[in-house]
């Protein structure tokens, strides 16, 4: 597909532009108001097309924590007959909890970990069906008090049944930005990891304790373009973190339900190394 027409979708998605201006580019682009119709649900995430995860090694539940301002919905899943372990708080894109970030989340849990897929919309009712009405409602929280929940979610982890107190987070798109945000918060976390977030600001890099680690596809100028002060930051600050550039795949190559911007290698081998990295901090 078209680079610009990838690269105009992630301008709307993350809300650069709005959809009428978004659908007027894209009839530019692709010749025509019908041609753009035809192509809008290639770029569109695709829940039905994939494979939802299953694993009979794994329990799953939605359940409730204290929040800031009331109960935060999550889903929390934990593989069946092992304790000890530790906990990973997964963090979902400007879209909300949707079917995706729930498999990433039991995807985890049948890695051996306790993992709690947080539902950042809670104090709107949850995530909505509409994609479109989730991002909307993304720009409306509260940031500090978003922060906190995750924050607290955290701590729900730290004292989940069967967790050895170790906890980690891992994020995507507006969660890499957010698990950036809980290891500046939290000087007890272990572990961030960050799939092709916007970077901590350079001057709250000194408050990172936790080891990172950090995803970038290499066709993301407009999260890429924070890379090199955050990683002279971390470099003058002493934070343990590895860094990773994905050549020639775009923003959101881990989401399997993108199917324009899905790439299956960078995607396991991103996944190995996330898998591996939570071992040697978690275990």
């Amino acid at each position: 597909m078209d680079q610009r027409v990838i690269n105009l979708y992630d301008r709307y998605t993350h809300s650069q532009i709005g959809r009428k201006e978004f659908m007027k580019q894209l009839a530019m682009l692709t010749g025509g108001t019908a041609a753009a119709i035809t192509l809008l649900p290639l770029l569109q995430n695709n829940y039905a097309a994939a494979k939802p995860f299953h694993s009979d090694d794994i329990t799953a539940e939605n359940i409730t924590y204290a929040g800031v301002d009331g109960s935060v919905k999550a889903i929390l899943a934990k593989p069946k007959g092992k304790s000890g372990v530790g906990g990973v708080v997964v963090i979902h894109e400007n879209r909300g909890l949707n079917p995706h970030i729930i498999d990433v989340t039991k995807r985890i849990a049948a890695e051996g970990f306790i993992a709690l897929g947080v539902d950042a919309l809670s104090p709107f009712g949850g995530t909505p069906a509409d994609e479109d009405k989730g991002r909307e409602l993304i720009g409306q929280l509260d940031m500090g008090k978003t922060v906190q929940n995750y924050l607290n979610g955290l701590d729900y982890l730290r004292k989940a049944e069967g967790s050895n107190g170790k906890v980690g987070c891992v994020g995507f798109c507006w969660g890499g930005a957010m698990a950036g945000r809980l290891a500046v918060g939290d000087p007890n976390l272990q572990a961030s990891v960050a799939y092709y977030g916007s970077q901590p600001d350079a001057v709250d890099v000194p408050k990172i304790k936790a080891s990172l680690m950090l995803h970038y596809a290499g066709l993301d100028e407009r999260i890429n373009a924070g890379i090199p002060a955050y990683e002279d930051a971390l470099k003058a600050n002493g934070v343990d973190y590895q860094l990773y550039v994905y050549e020639d795949v775009n923003h959101a190559f881990n989401n399997d339900t993108s199917p324009t911007r899905y790439n299956a290698e960078a995607a396991k081998l991103a996944w190995k190394r996330t898998i591996d990295f939570f071992k040697s901090k978690l275990g």
